[in-house]
């Protein structure tokens, strides 16, 4: 695993070079003009940042992954891959979420135009107090992301939520009916499932967590999945995301849209599971 995320760094990296020379981004330059019309400040992405915070997320996790995202957000490679895009800026807003009941922004949407912004964003992040909450509904954290967008203040040449967590969906709207309203607005869900535990009955978690995400979560142009199995992978893997999702490309090894196919695990399993604990 370690060896795919150095791979996939590196394709960042590559892509994020191409750029400088002068790769044409999806719907050209005339498209582009038109979404930076209206008042708005045009940037190259906005991305929504939705950190889970549910019970099955413990202290540790929740540190090292606002530690992934503040280090990769401030690192060397993010800001030559900001500077590499066609407005050299992007869009960002950060919100921890648990079950349907629970969404809180952390950091309200910034313009990240260099290091001095990045720092702050970071900074910001790292303030925040700790939070864990019952439950886990990835389908309530799509939805609250999207409505997000219409009130930035920007015009992104791509629109993402990046959504992070360690389990499946066992509250609120059905997960794929919630992906799929938002992916029909043309926005772009990646995710970034957390798989360092062993499938535990006890705490209703799944093995092969990287392939609920996969069928069942993601969805949009270019979507993808960059799983993290080891703690000492959260940095690199979070950096590859987000530099992949600045540049608006994805990992070579998905070339199948994600709802072209019958899914490989129940996208329900989750209520299921919680149904046969709790039978509600």
């Amino acid at each position: 695993m370690r060896g795919r995320i150095a791979i996939l760094a590196l394709i960042a990296g590559a892509l994020c070079a191409a750029a400088v020379v002068g790769i044409a981004a999806p719907g050209g330059p005339q498209m582009l003009a038109q979404r930076g019309s209206g008042g708005a400040v045009a940037v190259d992405a906005e991305v929504v940042l939705a950190v889970d915070v549910s019970y099955s997320m413990d202290p540790d996790e929740q540190q090292l992954q606002r530690e992934g995202y503040m280090a990769a957000i401030t690192s060397l490679q993010f800001m030559q891959a900001l500077k590499a895009g066609m407005h050299g800026k992007i869009a960002l807003t950060y919100f921890e979420w648990a079950g349907s009941h629970h969404q809180q922004i952390i950091v309200p949407w910034r313009l990240i135009d260099g290091p001095e912004s990045a720092d702050a964003f970071s900074a910001d992040i790292g303030r925040a107090r700790y939070t864990r909450q019952s439950r886990t509904s990835i389908s309530s954290a799509l939805l609250f992301g999207a409505p997000l967008f219409e009130g930035s203040g920007f015009r992104g040449i791509r629109r993402v939520i990046d959504v992070s967590g360690d389990g499946v969906n066992n509250n609120g709207p059905l997960v794929t009916v919630a992906r799929d309203e938002v992916v029909a607005k043309g926005i772009t869900i990646n995710g970034l499932p957390i798989i360092l535990k062993r499938p535990n009955a006890s705490t209703m978690d799944i093995d092969k967590l990287d392939i609920y995400f996969e069928d069942c979560v993601i969805g949009g142009p270019g979507a993808f999945v960059i799983p993290i199995r080891e703690r000492n992978q959260f940095k690199e893997a979070i950096r590859t995301k987000l530099l992949l999702e600045i540049a608006g490309r994805q990992p070579k090894e998905r070339v199948i849209p994600v709802q072209a196919r019958t899914p490989r695990v129940s996208c329900t399993i989750g209520e299921r599971l919680w149904q046969e604990r709790w039978g509600n």
